[in-house]
């Protein structure tokens, strides 16, 4: 399962700096079909890495920065300025040079690529999406798992094998890499300190139904076994009317969903206005703690969201990834009574056992784990849920891994991304613990883990069949031409035949299933990981929301009665 990670600065590097390194390693042979040994390859590349982050240190692009003021877009201090010079005068003028991206990991990495190709595309560069077109090949990643490092390692030296046979007459390719080099500044696009609000991301959503918008980036959670600090560095927020700009903009354009991304999403906190910054402190669920001292003031996460799910009643809203700790119950309630708002919510877990989890300092037990997944339940009926595991964390015994396996049939999750732990340098755990459970302990229990969730799936996701769901359709399904699928309010994939159906109700006759559409769906079976149904008719997420503020004011009357009951 792909997840991925960041990139940084391109921007106010001094001129003996080249921001982005154009990779041309001497490592590579001169035929591409030459077999090189293992040992060979982890040589080239240890050299290739070598290479990369000989350039310039983190300290040299403050120093950058510091040597032009006025072009600061956030400096430490959170001082605001209009100008800004994302691009090096070398590399100002794209003359239509052809730019090629690939971009590996997580939606954050995505909305990155987005950025990038905003800055490049007002500079009269051109995105081809055909390789062998282009001039430019920028590769978007992260190391925040060695995994993804590994690939990009792979791929370069691929694309150099390509460069080199690439006939003398034409223009030479120029091979990049926007990714995290820790404190290198070198070979990075986006800062650790911007925001970005001021660049409107240049969205490339398949058939432009659905699309995603950064609100925040970084975290200050400082988990143990996380690098996502250093690579994208402490918590800074977009003010409140860039983001709604972009969804306006969004919803102008007919996007269905919008996806709101930060690494620790729900943490938002716009302090850009004097106005936003009282002295309230920050809400936290119930019997979680943070490592830093609770911040005080500015629009938080439950205000954004309020807001954005006005801007249209017929856009979905969603977001990811948060954080159990940043879930008050104002967020909760709003989730639960606002329509457009999604009914799931991304719950990342990562461990069962609470002494798995004080060594991972996620600033909660499994206790208060499992108090916050009854109130959600609770306050938001039939809120489907998802999570994160890591498996084989450093100390993690048979009896922690035998609670998370618990922990996972108590909850019942229809989605979940799990992992074996890969230690990362520069993490707290790297510093101060071990790494102890054998490779084949942690893989021996992932797959059980797996296994379970499965297992739970199956079952959570059989209570849909015979109900019926509002899908939003995405297109074709992946695996017969004849299906189309979409996903449900809970994040569901559903998979059904692609035949016309009843139009809207204030239409007659019938009227084929297109991407984008809302359409009612009868779920007739269940797997773990999706479901199956057959098309109703057209409909409208207005529509469905109405029938659904009806059901929750019934859940609430009916709720009250038992409680003035009971007492």
């Amino acid at each position: 399962m792909k997840y991925l990670g960041i990139l940084k600065p391109l921007f106010n590097v001094p001129h003996q700096w080249i921001p982005v390194r154009c990779v041309q390693p001497r490592y590579c042979s001169k035929s591409a079909n030459t077999t090189v040994s293992s040992r060979e390859k982890r040589t080239t590349v240890g050299k290739f890495k070598n290479h990369i982050f000989s350039g310039p240190t983190f300290q040299d692009f403050i120093k950058g920065l510091n040597n032009n003021n006025h072009n600061k877009s956030f400096a430490v201090d959170g001082e605001h300025s209009d100008k800004h010079d994302y691009l090096p005068e070398h590399l100002d003028m794209g003359n239509s040079r052809k730019v090629y991206f690939e971009t590996y990991g997580c939606q954050m990495n995505v909305n990155d690529t987005e950025i990038a190709w905003s800055i490049l595309q007002k500079k009269g560069y051109q995105r081809t999406v055909y390789l062998n077109e282009a001039d430019v090949v920028l590769l978007v990643t992260c190391s925040i798992r060695e995994k993804a490092e590994q690939t990009i390692w792979n791929r370069l030296q691929q694309l150099t094998a390509m460069k080199k046979k690439r006939l003398k007459t034409h223009t030479p390719m120029k091979i990049g890499i926007l990714a995290d080099g820790g404190n290198q500044a070198s070979n990075v696009l986006l800062s650790l300190e911007e925001t970005y609000a001021d660049i409107m991301p240049v969205h490339h959503a398949p058939q432009g139904y659905s699309a995603f918008v950064s609100i925040m980036r970084g975290c200050d959670n400082m988990c143990s076994y996380c690098i996502v600090p250093f690579t994208r560095g402490r918590e800074r927020s977009r003010p409140v009317s860039s983001i709604l700009e972009e969804v306006r903009m969004l919803s102008d354009q007919g996007v269905k969903e919008v996806t709101l991304l930060g690494q620790n999403v729900n943490s938002y906190r716009d302090t850009s206005e004097q106005q936003f910054c009282g002295s309230d402190p920050t809400r936290l669920s119930r019997g979680f703690k943070t490592v830093y001292r609770l911040k005080q003031g500015g629009v938080r996460f439950s205000d954004l969201l309020d807001q954005v799910s006005r801007i249209d009643p017929d856009m979905r809203i969603r977001f990811t990834s948060p954080h159990p700790k940043d879930f008050p119950d104002e967020v909760l309630h709003l989730i639960a009574e606002r329509g457009n708002i999604c009914n799931q919510i991304h719950l990342p877990a990562q461990s069962g056992s609470s002494q798995v989890l004080k060594a991972m300092r996620r600033g909660y037990t499994r206790e208060a784990y499992l108090d916050l997944v009854k109130n959600i339940k609770q306050i938001i009926p039939g809120v489907s849920l998802s999570s994160d595991f890591i498996s084989g964390f450093c100390g993690e015994s048979e009896d922690d891994h035998q609670q998370t396996l618990s922990l996972i049939r108590e909850v019942g999750y229809n989605v979940g991304f799990l992992f074996a732990y890969s230690m990362r340098k520069k993490t707290h755990a790297f510093h101060q613990l071990q790494d102890d459970v054998p490779a084949e302990v942690k893989q021996r229990r992932l797959e059980e883990c797996i296994s379970v969730f499965r297992e739970e799936a199956v079952k959570v996701n059989s209570g849909l069949i015979g109900s019926t769901q509002l899908i939003l359709v995405e297109g074709e399904s992946k695996r017969s031409a004849e299906d189309l699928c979409g996903r449900t309010d809970g994040n569901m994939k559903v998979i059904f035949p692609k035949e016309d159906v009843a139009a809207q109700p204030a239409e007659s006759g019938t009227a084929p299933i297109c991407a984008g559409d809302y359409v009612l769906v009868k779920i007739l079976s269940a797997s773990s990981q999706s479901l199956k149904g057959r098309a109703l008719g057209h409909s409208s997420l207005r529509r469905s929301v109405k029938h659904r503020e009806t059901q929750f004011d019934e859940f609430v009357a009916s709720d009250t009665t038992m409680m003035e009951a009971y007492h």
